[in-house]
């Protein structure tokens, strides 16, 4: 059984920096891409960053770019997201998500495993 557990979410105020972390068991990790993802209060979940199974490549959702970035400690079996520069409308329960491949993708239907969410809220 796969699980992953989120934490470092928390309350903080617009322009300052929160990272993520994302702890993985049950799965040979290293093996996979991983994935972030939020939703906010009312909307649908949206992709934030990706990375690959080794680190060598990663993707963000274009409102993140030069903000968040996504990093990987394998021996850790680890995923972060960090995130400075934050904007009330960051506000959201943030999701990390295993790939069903090593390279990692934008479409949330190919993520077969996923947390229970930490939320940031991003006050102005």
């Amino acid at each position: 059984q796969v699980q992953l557990v989120e934490s470092g979410g928390g309350l903080v105020q617009a322009g300052d920096s929160l990272r993520l972390s994302c702890a993985a068991s049950g799965r040979t990790f290293s093996n996979y891409a991983m994935g972030w993802f939020r939703q906010a209060p009312g909307k649908e979940r949206e992709f934030v960053a990706a990375i690959s199974w080794n680190g060598g490549t990663t993707y963000y959702a274009d409102s993140m770019k030069g903000r968040f970035a996504i990093s990987r400690d394998n021996a850790k079996n680890t995923v972060y997201l960090q995130m400075n520069s934050l904007k009330p409308e960051d506000t959201a329960v943030y999701y990390c998500a295993v790939n069903r491949a090593a390279w990692g993708t934008r479409r949330e239907y190919e993520y077969d495993y996923w947390g229970q969410g930490t939320q940031v809220t991003v006050s102005s």
